[in-house]
């Protein structure tokens, strides 16, 4: 498939290259700054504006799929959901964060008070992306939740899913690494099963 990464030099979106090249699929990272990677007959990089809806769908058409690996206050979802629309690409997966995630019954992560002072203003607006996508009917959007801790790690093909319960292992902890989740992500592209919802990924 032809797939477009939008935010393709961050710690995911790097990972996510790696994962579809490898698969066969033809890639094309866009970013504000494209990097020094060097470009194959699989892998193009382009230089993108998330602020600019119509120049971003000229980008992204021809594509199968799109990903937004962007931080959530670098971007306004609905500048990013009309890029998408007007590029005629009805495939939109999203790398989502857990804050949305309930920790216990009615408790989503983000009021659970494990949520770093640092981090609360990202994740407020990852919780917000999500609740756009909700009312979004006419693309196959899919939200892909991390587990709590989202870091590097190993690819290791190993994981659990789940659907709005926050993951978390035997040993107490809530994690998966940016390889693994990049897998999981490539699954979903590969064999759709969460089409117009959110998903988690977690060890």
């Amino acid at each position: 498939m032809k797939i477009a990464i939008i935010g393709a030099t961050g710690n995911v979106g790097q990972r996510l290259i790696s994962e579809a090249v490898n698969r066969g699929h033809e890639v094309t990272g866009i970013a504000r700054n494209i990097g020094t990677d060097e470009e194959t007959s699989q892998f193009k990089k382009v230089q993108g504006n998330v602020d600019d809806p119509q120049a971003l769908a000229e980008t992204l058409k021809g594509n199968d799929v799109v990903i937004s690996s962007v931080k959530f206050l670098s971007s306004e979802p609905n500048k990013l959901i009309e890029a998408v629309r007007l590029s005629g690409v009805k495939r939109y997966l999203i790398v989502g964060g857990a804050s949305s995630l309930q920790f216990s019954p009615g408790v989503t992560v983000l009021d659970s008070g494990h949520v770093p002072d640092w981090a609360i203003e990202e994740a407020k607006s990852g919780v917000r992306f999500l609740e756009i996508l909700r009312g979004v009917t006419d693309l196959d959007w899919t939200f892909l939740s991390p587990a709590a801790l989202f870091t590097d790690g190993q690819r290791t093909g190993e994981f659990r899913l789940g659907k709005d319960d926050l993951l978390v292992g035997a040993d107490g902890k809530s994690w998966i690494s940016y390889e693994d989740f990049s897998v999981a992500m490539l699954d979903e592209i590969e064999e759709p099963k969460h089409l117009k919802t959110r998903f988690t990924v977690g060890y």
